[in-house]
């Protein structure tokens, strides 16, 4: 969808529309419980965390990938990582990388220690202590960036293999969960064609007593990650009609694998009317190749936000987005590259009529490409195809045995989600019905 500032203020796309409604009190949720037999498995799992040698904190979406494959996982929150390999490739070398540090190497088999703790130095240096010589222009950048996309990125189709992820808190507690492994059949990046997304398998957990007399639900499931694409879907941020709008600046630079990294800042110039966006944007220095970035809706309009993204509310309350941030993250292979991982948060009160306190949620995505491959003439039937207005909690109906995920590459859970996991599991199996239904209250 393009963006016309001169008609009607600035539309987000299908990322981040919350419906809310009202959930009557007596009302049960009922999850459907399948055991499924699991091929035999072929695969050794590695766990470890990933911190930074000075400070200690952990580092959050930092990417773990085999050399001379295509599998790879990603940090959760608190920098804990699992990666499941094939047992034929023991013998291998994996990378670990993340944005302003050094990329290490170390042996897949020194990954066996589960409390592992690998640290990761930094790489930053400002840019008066480098030699070299900066462009005048950085808007200038981010255009020859935005063109050299047929050049830099697959001009290939491919099938990859993805793990996405949707939560809810209110506050600081987490209540409801959702997952799914999909396919993703991404086109070329100098092909106009949609991408499309099928549904592999899914899974769901939601507290229903810790969400007032609300149900929150997320539309777009994961095309709301996918289109953060902004290489392959720029319309949604960068027009040559918006383009212009924007002030950048140069911060810093980076060095990642060697390789030097222009960070510059984006943000609404003054007097725009439209609510735009404001962020960075990492990229290649000497090969104007967008790495990553991470921005967030410059929200001026609480009123106009609340319509982009809310579709449904009760009548007595008043909801509106408080913050809506975005990052996406590039990997190469072969000297291209490719869409690897995005996360996508959004926070908004409630303020209601008739109580004195507001209530507080954040909603958050994201989705970690595991596995890839060129596709050579796989096309999905309109069938197979995931609607991009899909509510992802309404089609996973339920937690399913330990060995759901089978040798798929998952993103590990925060702790506390893995507590409520491992909880509904056991009030699923208490409940079951004839071993498919489970009623349970709320």
């Amino acid at each position: 969808m393009k963006i016309n500032t001169t008609n009607h203020p600035i539309k987000s796309w299908v990322v981040l529309i919350v419906i809310l409604g009202t959930l009557g009190g007596s009302q049960k949720i009922k999850a459907s419980y399948n055991f499924q037999v699991e091929q035999q498995e072929v695969f050794n799992q590695y766990k470890g965390k990933i911190i930074d040698s000075n400070t200690k904190k952990e580092l959050v979406f930092a990417t773990i990938a085999i050399e001379n494959s295509n599998i790879s996982t990603v940090t959760n929150s608190e920098g804990d990582f699992s990666l499941k390999v094939p047992k034929n490739m023991e013998e291998v070398t994996v990378f670990i990388s993340f944005l302003g540090y050094k990329t290490k190497t170390i042996n897949l088999s020194d990954l066996k220690d589960t409390t592992l703790k690998i640290a990761l130095e930094t790489a930053v240096t400002a840019l008066s202590e480098v030699n070299i010589v900066v462009p005048n222009n950085a808007e200038l950048v981010v255009r020859e960036t935005l063109r050299n996309k047929g050049a830099n990125y697959f001009e290939f189709p491919t099938l990859m293999t993805a793990f996405y992820r949707e939560t809810i808190k209110k506050r600081k507690k987490n209540v409801s969960l959702s997952e799914a492994v999909v396919n993703i059949h991404k086109t070329s990046y100098s092909s106009k064609q949609t991408d499309a997304v099928e549904l592999y398998k899914a899974r769901k957990s939601t507290d229903y007593s810790k969400l007032d007399t609300l149900t929150l639900k997320l539309q777009g499931g994961p095309f709301n990650t996918l289109f953060i694409d902004l290489m392959k879907y720029p319309e949604y941020v960068f027009t040559e009609e918006t383009i212009p709008l924007y002030t950048y600046t140069f911060e810093r630079s980076a060095r990642i694998n060697e390789q030097l990294i222009y960070v510059i800042n984006f943000v609404q110039k003054e007097k725009t009317p439209n609510q735009l966006y404001k962020g960075q944007l990492f990229i290649d220095a000497k090969h104007k190749i967008l790495t990553s970035a991470i921005y967030e809706l410059n929200i001026t309009d609480r009123e106009n936000a609340a319509r982009m993204f809310v579709k449904r509310k009760p009548a007595k309350a008043n909801v509106y987005p408080t913050a809506v941030a975005y990052r996406v993250d590039y990997r190469e292979k072969d000297n291209k590259w490719y869409y690897g991982y995005s996360n996508v948060m959004l926070e908004f009160k409630i303020n209601w009529d008739d109580k004195w306190f507001n209530s507080v949620y954040s909603m958050t995505c994201e989705m970690a490409v595991t596995d890839w491959e060129k596709n050579i003439g796989k096309n999905l039937k309109g069938r197979e195809k995931l609607r991009k207005n899909i509510i992802l909690s309404d089609e996973a109906v339920g937690f399913s045995d330990p060995d759901f995920w089978g040798e798929y590459n998952i993103i590990e859970p925060e702790k506390s989600i893995e507590s409520a996991i491992k909880k509904i599991q056991k009030q699923i199996k208490k409940n079951k019905i004839g071993g498919t239904v489970a009623a349970l209250k709320p």
